[in-house]
């Protein structure tokens, strides 16, 4: 009887060691996931700022050039 426990046992926490195992691979995976999520969701808001900013600054140097008279006119 001690043999057939030993075996169950043995089974069982064979089982719970693969199992246990692929949670942890999962849990690694994610994390890695979320890393790279948030490297590339930081990146983004910085690229956005940036296009932000140039076209602040695009606006700005438009606004000071006088604006030039459009080829094709009719003359009055």
């Amino acid at each position: 009887m001690t043999e057939t426990i030993s075996k169950s046992r043995e089974r069982a926490e064979s089982a719970f060691g693969k199992t246990q195992s692929q949670f942890m691979a999962r849990s690694r995976i994610v994390s890695e996931d979320d890393a790279i999520v948030q490297a590339r969701d930081e990146k983004t808001m910085r690229l956005r700022e940036l296009r932000k900013a140039k076209e602040a600054s695009d606006l700005a140097a438009a606004g000071d050039t006088p604006s030039k008279p459009a080829k094709g006119g009719r003359k009055a």
